[in-house]
């Protein structure tokens, strides 16, 4: 045995060595196999775990080696459910026993490992689980004896025995009744059996003596505290008994949930508690903290137990003073934050927020009138010490009470849907006196600033922000009109004074801008679009132009966001007030459409320093896009001299730059990389689809108007013909990276315009068609010299889709040489875009006019077509299948040979193939509902001639489908023939079965002759 103690104890000094390289994996293995054969090798660590030394002096072995052995110990009682051998258990409890005498009594009890302490009681309650319902029931009255001291010069109790008491009774509570850490094991019935058999036998054995030793050594240790506190005694002695009061607490909370009420609940150990609950040592607060807080949510069968355990504690008296006391410190503080009290008043606000739940719960669940009556009473007193939680400057404190408050709102509703008369005083003075809270609490802190902030940080205060929306709007439902008139005095209140020049905190005005921002989500009674901002009637539609809606008196809401503008709150010297003010004018345009007066406000905040042009970049990306949306919505109410003026306002704005990223690592593509992360450019965009806007809207002046986009693209297009002269490699990522920017922006100008209508109306004022024809051929000719570069075919495939939808057929004469360069360089992960682009083609430039329109209108469809068939042979298409279904739709009625195609490919049974072609699962269903129809509405089209050569061609490929269909899906297209459409469509049965027939049965050849023939001349 001690040749195998010594190669043990050396195998773990290796493994623990990182210098013993040759021999660390051997150590290792040999250790696995060890823990393996724990119910051989539990003697061996046994041994190691408690030899002493010969000399009498500590331990034998080292702290390693001996921590090695307890997991090995663990190994041997975890998961054992039976019995233990007589022998065995014996030696076991023998030589622990004698364990804890001579460490922990007459010990240092581990003082030079301490770690081995806590392993050595998770141990010690794995054997106790083991054996103490039928081999060591006296295990507690055998640990209970080691701990007072028999010489009356000592403390009373061990200080050693009684803090491995405490960790033992809190280990066996977390194994026995902790549901957390019962959840996050594997479910085992044996032990969940197990378990409960402990937990019922200490229950009946041991459960008061438990609380009465623990009981009696905190109370002790809490006497000794004050005496050593009124002495001035060393701080280590006091430090000492600190902690055995703190953990005998701890030990208390551990159980008090799962033994009888009675033996936690005391004239004895109340006082006790709320003693320590004011306690100098703030760990001994924060034990006693969670131990009142596992009191009071025990559950208790009866009801009236419950509001009985709830008026002895009188928690709310006890709570409400040192929430008082606390917050009395706190100010006394001023801005010496005290991470530690601050923790205190959160445990505080914790422990009140359970005490308010169950008298929640006796409220709403009790059938008993009395104990509903009593408890209403008791949480009326709890409410406002809940308010001023709520409204602790620290968040996390402030949160503590969220589950109660939005009981207390639920109960308040719902007492709301069963009664329609007005609220008693009390509960509109809570109310009220919660919304005053609530606003508070929405304000950022004064001393930091978002830009700033970590983003963590921010997101957790928007969270907060929404939590007190939700109580909002939980009182909106109550009493909707004690909210609107509480956001409307605190923001007319805060807006007048920075008005009238009274100096207002900055995150007071961005609290008032932040309110008006949220208050058509907040006032959901109120109108849609107009209605929402004045008292007006109805007006039609086509009539609203001709009203001056100005002479209306405006809604609450209104009120705020006049107030808003004519306050100039958005000249507030800070970034997050601007910004609101930009977010809340661009969310609510209908309100400028009936105070047009307040437009000019708006715009000049926006295109001046504060916004466009800011000096703060991410001031400026977030307008340009909060600009356009503000421009986009409102711009019929924009005129046209406005419109010219903004356009030279923002024209400095049009230079493009390009902000080159620093790559992750060098295998990154720098081209690749700047076109994914443009920058700045991304939001620029937005300016230049708003300056198309504006442009737009001199459609009255055509001439100004082409004069104006003509000198607008001018300066894009040199700056294209620039960096166009300057790529001579890929290596010259700039240039390059310039040409994709311009002609993007050049195709977001063009969006910026209205679609080209179809048909066009009378009198139809166009666009500048010869600019955009200037500015197409411009890019076409970027595309011929650059189209080997994938950015620049994506950035013209993108412009065009915009110019076309402006000009029409205006600039069809570059569309042939167009897809010519776009599929000179193709690759396979441009093929969807491409397909939408063709297929946005066909779409706009139908119906075609002239003849040149028409050819060039044929030829986009037939290489349409043919480009598909050709990707379907190919098997090209691979993993984009599935989103090429909606472009099918948009084919034309001929293109049958496609069609076919596609059915063998994607309609065939579902088998493996060698190839990486694979079935189109739901095209059947396309087929059948769509195609087949489709093919002989064709054929029964009055405009239908088969005497005219190309409508036999069609005729020929029709057939060529069908059999198809018939070939590839078999008995599944014969039983729809013949017993689902050609029934639908008239066919007697013996003619539809005629027809399944001859598709089944006639070759290619024979079918086709056959199917010409039976169409009607």
């Amino acid at each position: 045995m001690e040749q195998e103690i010594d190669r043990f104890v050396q195998a773990i000094l290796i493994a623990c060595d990182p210098s013993q390289v040759a021999l660390h994996q051997q150590a290792l293995e040999y250790l696995s196999h060890v823990q393996q054969n724990a119910h051989e090798s539990w003697r061996l660590a046994l041994k190691v775990f408690v030899g002493a030394d010969p000399s009498g002096q500590g331990r034998k072995y080292p702290p390693q080696a001996r921590f090695t052995a307890l997991r090995m110990l663990d190994e041997f009682f975890d998961n054992r459910f039976d019995r233990l051998d007589d022998d065995i258990f014996r030696s076991l409890q023998e030589s622990i026993l004698s364990y804890i005498q001579s460490e922990y009594v007459y010990g240092p009890a581990e003082s030079n490992a301490s770690f081995l302490r806590n392993k050595f009681s998770h141990t010690l309650t794995l054997f106790f689980l083991c054996t103490y319902v039928e081999q060591w029931p006296s295990f507690f009255s055998d640990l209970f004896q080691l701990i007072r001291n028999g010489d009356s010069s000592q403390p009373k109790f061990n200080r050693h025995v009684s803090l491995l008491l405490f960790h033992l009774v809190v280990e066996i509570s977390g194994e026995v009744a902790d549901q957390t850490l019962k959840a996050a094991r594997t479910f085992n019935p044996v032990r969940h059996a197990r378990d409960g058999r402990v937990r019922d036998a200490v229950r009946e054995r041991d459960a008061a003596l438990i609380n009465e030793a623990v009981l009696t050594i905190v109370a002790d240790a809490a006497e000794r505290m004050s005496l050593l506190r009124k002495s001035g005694a060393e701080s280590t002695a006091l430090d000492e008994v600190v902690e055995v009061a703190d953990w005998g607490v701890r030990t208390f909370a551990s159980y008090a949930g799962w033994i009888d009420i009675n033996l936690t609940v005391t004239p004895t150990t109340v006082p006790l508690l709320f003693s320590l609950l004011a306690d100098p040592s703030l760990a001994i607060r924060l034990a006693t903290s969670a131990a009142l807080l596992r009191i009071v949510s025990k559950g208790l069968k009866e009801p009236e137990d419950k509001l009985q355990l709830i008026k002895v504690l009188s928690l709310d008296q006890v709570i409400d003073a040192l929430e008082a006391k606390t917050r009395a410190q706190q100010i006394e503080r001023g801005s010496d934050e005290d991470e530690g009290e601050e923790s205190y008043r959160e445990a505080l606000g914790k422990l009140l927020n359970v005490l308010g739940l169950e008298l929640s719960k006796l409220v709403e669940e009790c059938p008993k009138p009395q104990v509903v009556s009593e408890a209403k009473q008791l949480l009326s007193q709890v409410l406002p010490i809940m308010l001023r939680f709520m409204a602790d400057e620290y968040d996390d404190t402030c949160c503590t009470i969220f589950p109660l408050l939005q009981a207390v709102l639920g109960t308040y509703k719902r007492n709301k849907k069963v009664s329609s008369g007005p609220l008693d005083e009390s509960t509109r003075s809570f109310l009220t006196s919660l919304l005053n809270v609530v606003l508070k609490k929405m304000r950022w802190d004064k001393d930091t600033d978002p830009a700033d902030m970590d983003l963590d940080d921010v997101a957790a205060f928007e969270l907060l922000r929404k939590d007190l929306r939700s109580f909002m709007d939980s009182v909106l439902t109550i009493e909707p009109d004690l909210v609107t008139q509480a956001i409307r005095t605190l923001v007319i209140s805060t807006l007048s004074s920075y008005r009238s020049g009274v100096p207002v905190e900055w995150h007071d005005a961005e609290l008032a801008v932040y309110l008006i921002y949220i208050f058509g989500e907040i006032s959901k009674s109120g109108g849609k679009g107009r209605a929402a901002f004045c008292l007006a009637p109805a007006v039609p539609k086509d009539k609203r132009k001709d009203v001056d809606y100005s002479e209306y008196p405006l809604t609450p809401h209104g009120e705020i966001l006049l107030a808003l503008v004519q306050s100039q709150i958005s000249s507030y010297p800070h970034r997050a007030v601007v910004m609101q003010f930009f977010e809340t004018v661009a969310r609510y345009n209908d309100f400028f459409k009936i105070r047009k007066d307040c437009i000019m406000p708006a715009l000049e905040a926006m295109v001046g320093t504060r916004g466009l042009h800011s000096p703060d970049i991410s001031v400026r990306r977030r307008t340009y896009y909060l600009f356009h949306r503000f421009i986009r919505e409102g711009r019929n109410d924009v005129s046209p001299q406005l419109a010219v003026s903004l356009v030279e306002g923002i024209r400095d704005l049009l230079a493009i730059q390009v902000d080159l990223p620093i790559p992750d690592s060098q295998e990154d593509d720098l081209l690749t990389e700047a076109i994914k992360n443009p920058g700045l450019f991304d939001h620029q965009l937005y300016i230049f689809e708003t300056v198309g806007i504006l442009v737009s809207l001199l459609y009255k002046a055509q001439e100004q108007q082409a004069s104006i986009l003509l000198s607008v693209v001018t300066p894009l297009l040199d700056d294209l013909s620039t960096n166009l002269a300057s790529v001579k490699s890929k290596e010259d990522v700039i240039p390059i990276v310039q040409v994709h920017h311009v002609i993007m922006a050049l195709g977001n100008i063009a969006k910026g315009f209205p679609d080209y209508p179809s048909p066009v109306p009378e009198g139809y004022l166009f666009a500048p068609l010869e600019v955009f024809r200037q500015v197409s051929h411009a890019i076409l000719v970027a595309l011929e010299a650059m189209n080997v570069f994938k950015c620049v075919r994506d950035a013209a495939r993108y412009a065009f889709a915009r110019i076309i939808a402006t000009t029409g057929s205006s600039v069809t004469d570059v569309i042939p040489p167009l897809m010519a360069n776009l599929l000179v360089h193709f690759e396979p992960s441009e093929l969807v875009d491409f397909m939408n682009f063709i297929g946005l083609l066909i779409h706009r430039l139908q119906p075609a006019t002239g003849v040149d329109d028409g050819l060039t209108h044929a030829e986009t469809k037939r290489s349409y077509i043919g480009l598909l068939t050709n990707i379907i042979g190919s098997g090209v298409y691979g993993g984009t299948k599935i989103r090429l279904r909606p472009l099918l739709e948009n084919i034309q009625k001929a293109s049958f040979a496609f069609f076919g195609r596609a059915v063998q490919v994607w309609c065939r049974p579902e088998q493996p193939r060698e190839d990486s072609q694979q079935a189109l699962p739901g095209f059947e269903r396309f087929v059948y509902e769509r195609l087949v129809p489709t093919a002989f509405a064709v054929l029964s089209s009055p405009q239908f001639n088969p005497k005219d050569g190309q409508m036999l061609m069609v005729m020929l490929e029709i057939a060529n489908f069908l059999q198809v269909v018939y070939s590839t899906r078999k008995t599944e297209a014969h039983e729809f023939f013949v017993s689902v459409f050609l029934p639908s469509q008239g066919w007697p049965p013996h003619t539809a079965m005629e027809f399944a027939s001859k598709l089944r049965d006639l070759d290619n050849k024979g079918f086709r002759k056959y199917f010409t023939e039976s169409q009607p001349s």
